[in-house]
């Protein structure tokens, strides 16, 4: 399960952890320009925006967790299971399968305006990578500086909704989540206030009681709550360092630690990494679980009119800076 966000002070970002039980030994990658792009049923993208986000590379072929274009457009992809439906090749439509989604839009597309005119002719059909690698069932936020849109393939057809919030989870589907907010209302990030009755004179006993009620459970649907409060209620300076520590501690109010979110064959969900994009610099930081030292690479600082994938490896090892 993952959590994807966005921020903005004076500058923009994106980002997301993503919760799984392993690594697919992903890396922070760079597409350029000219690397070309082949596509399954669309038409290929010889010359495209360059990209930078976190891919599992494969036979030279960058499957894009999430990412951002040089535009400053940005999107990830999420599991969405039980609820994704893809269809068969449809005549007359962009069939897109899930791994091209990514990269299509985001080659293509500098704003959200021009998103929502390609979404308007695309059928997310139903074609793996590969045998190995089955299509994965994912719903997907995309966002640029203005605004944010939530798209769904589900079985009565492909849905795309507002996100006022710029929060994303997993199940269930987006117009639910926003439903589910509405339980949430008397909550407050404010001292809390005697509401239960005039007649008791009751007293906050600690910091922190106007919350009350937040969901601390790591379900997807408790997750969504508590990132759209921490996020909607965030305050920070227009920094660098102030603006990416604030995106990564509003994350950090959903990560997932070893142990637990238990599964089959003694394994655990965990935030196998995070990561959090300033859109407007093309920067990509990340940590992953056992390193919260944040790291960071600039697309800009590549040549971004070449034609091969550009991969970092994620520094896993925690990072400790001594002082003595």
């Amino acid at each position: 399960m993952c959590t994807a966000a966005t921020y903005k002070t004076k500058d923009h970002y994106f980002g997301r952890n993503l919760d799984l039980e392993y690594s697919y030994h992903e890396t922070v990658t760079v597409t350029p320009r000219n690397y070309p792009f082949h596509f399954r049923k669309v038409n290929d993208l010889m010359q495209h925006y360059a990209m930078i986000g976190m891919a599992y590379v494969v036979e030279d072929y960058p499957l894009y967790y999430d990412a951002t274009n040089e535009k400053g457009l940005s999107m990830a992809g999420l599991y969405f299971p039980g609820n994704a439906d893809y269809k068969p090749e449809t005549r007359g439509m962009d069939n897109v399968a899930t791994f091209e989604l990514i990269p299509w839009i985001l080659g293509q597309c500098g704003n959200m305006a021009e998103v929502r005119a390609l979404l308007e002719h695309i059928n997310i059909w139903n074609e793996n990578f590969s045998a190995k690698l089955p299509a994965s069932p994912l719903h997907w936020m995309i966002s640029d500086r203005e605004e944010s849109i939530v798209v769904e393939a589900v079985s009565d057809g492909l849905k795309i909704y507002d996100n006022p919030v710029g929060i994303l989870t997993n199940n269930p589907p987006f117009d639910l989540q926003m439903f589910h907010l509405s339980n949430y209302m008397n909550v407050s990030a404010s001292e809390a206030e005697n509401r239960f009755s005039k007649k008791i004179d009751l007293k906050a006993c600690s910091k922190g009681m106007g919350g009350l009620g937040l969901p601390g459970d790591l379900s997807s649907a408790s997750r969504f709550v508590k990132a759209a409060f921490t996020r909607l209620n965030s305050v920070s300076g227009d920094s660098e360092s102030e603006s990416i520590s604030q995106f990564f501690h509003i994350l950090g109010s959903v990560e997932q630690q070893r142990g637990c979110v238990r599964l089959e064959n003694h394994l655990y969900e965990m935030t196998v990494y995070s990561s959090c994009c300033n859109t407007d610099k093309g920067i990509y930081y990340y940590t992953t679980y056992e390193n919260s030292q944040i790291s960071g690479v600039d697309m800009h600082k590549e040549n971004l009119d070449g034609r091969q994938l550009i991969c970092y490896p994620l520094i896993q090892n925690q990072q400790i800076h001594m002082q003595n």
